[in-house]
Formats: structure tokens, sequence, C-alpha cells
């Protein structure tokens, strides 16, 4: 027996949830990393904190809270209400904007180690040959930290894919529209079909072992280690 077609609906929809926050948190995160690389400023173990939290912050408590800012009376909600995009709570792009601030951590720290490896001297010669900015960062910065996007990329895919908590709190289980494959395997051992959660379980399993072996083999700088 394979999967059903609320399984392979939850698949599908974890995977376009997974692609779509991975490259939105590639687009947001590598600014943010370029700065907390380069900046001095006092601003930057603050503003690194945030970004952090939700390693150490429960999912649910971050699902509260942007359940909050997210509804009708929220600052976001109200946002969203006045350019006409309605409620995002309960609808897959609210899933969309919580798996952006959870697994941000995942994305911005591989990037900005990345850029911190890299060092003054590659940017200083580059400006010695009259490398502006935006060419020294696209130029030189960006190719040198490949290794760093390739682990932020894989991460960022991998921890939104196995997300729970936060999906729960602010999508619930919407069948094709946020009924994700963790949330689809709670509804299993709930309903107590042990066979159906053992077959979505077993593919998480499988997927993460890949993750990680995918780390280390297309990751050079891993593999060197």
């Amino acid at each position: 027996m394979g999967f059903s077609d609320a399984d392979l609906g939850a698949i599908w929809l974890t995977l376009r949830l997974a692609t779509i926050v991975t490259g939105l948190l590639l687009l947001i995160g590598t600014p943010i990393a370029w700065w907390l690389a380069r900046t001095r400023s006092w601003l930057k173990g603050p503003i690194g904190a945030v970004v952090a939290l939700p390693l150490v912050l429960p999912p649910t408590v971050l699902g509260f809270y942007l359940l909050v800012a997210m509804g009708p009376q929220g600052w976001l909600g109200q946002f969203t209400q006045s350019i006409g995009l309605g409620l995002l709570p309960f609808t897959f792009w609210g899933l969309v904007v919580a798996s952006v601030f959870y697994s941000m951590p995942f994305v911005v720290q591989p990037i900005q180690n990345a850029f911190e490896a890299i060092g003054e001297r590659p940017l200083e010669v580059a400006a010695t040959l009259r490398a502006g900015p935006w060419d020294r960062f696209f130029s030189v910065a960006l190719p040198l930290a490949k290794p760093g996007f390739i682990t932020a990329s894989i991460l960022g895919f991998a921890h939104t894919v196995g997300e729970f908590g936060v999906v729960l709190m602010i999508g619930g289980s919407i069948p094709d529209q946020t009924r994700v494959v963790s949330v689809q395997i709670y509804d299993h051992v709930e309903a107590l079909e042990y066979a159906q959660a053992h077959r979505l379980a077993g593919t998480m399993l499988v997927f993460s072992f890949l993750v990680l072996l995918g780390l280390y083999v297309f990751n050079p700088n891993r593999r060197k280690a």
C-alpha cells in the first residue's frame, strides 16, 4: 500500500513551502549576513541575537506571537488587511511568513560564517583594481562564500520541511492548504493510523539522512575537515 492522496498532497505542499521559503531566505538573509559579518556597530550583538532566537525559543512560543501579530488586531494583520491581502493565519502564505522567521538562523548563520572566513585581503585587492563595492560583493565575496550558500540552502530547506510546532500554530491542518507532512504524521497518529504514519515518518527519516549526507558531499569545506 502506497501513499494516500492526502499524504501526496501533504508532501507536495511541504516541498512547495520549503522551496519558496528557502528562496526568500536567501534573498532576505544574504544582506543581513553580509552586514553582520562586516559591521562593527554595537547593534551587531542584539540583531544577531534576534536572528538566532528561533534556535532556542520553543516553536509554540514563536508561533503564538506570530499568530497574534498576524491576527485582526496585530500590526502585521492590520497591514495585510490594509493592502487587500486579508489575514494570513490558516493560509499557505501565513505558513510562508512563519517559516521565514523560524528558519532564518539556519540560512543567515552559515552565510555569515562564510563571509567572515573570506577576510579583508581579497576585498582589499579587488579595491586596488578599482572594483566598486557592488563589484567586490558580486565578483569576489559571493563566489568565495559559495560553500556557505550551499550549506544555508540545504539547512534552510530541510528545516522548513521538518517544522511542526510553528506551522501547526499558524496553519492548523487544512488539506491542500496548510497540512504539511509533519502535521499529516501527527494526524495519522491521532487517528491510530500507525502504518500510514510509519510510511511518512520513514520517508522523513531517509530525507533527513540524505540532507546530512549532502552537506558533506557537496560542501568542500566540510569534506576537508
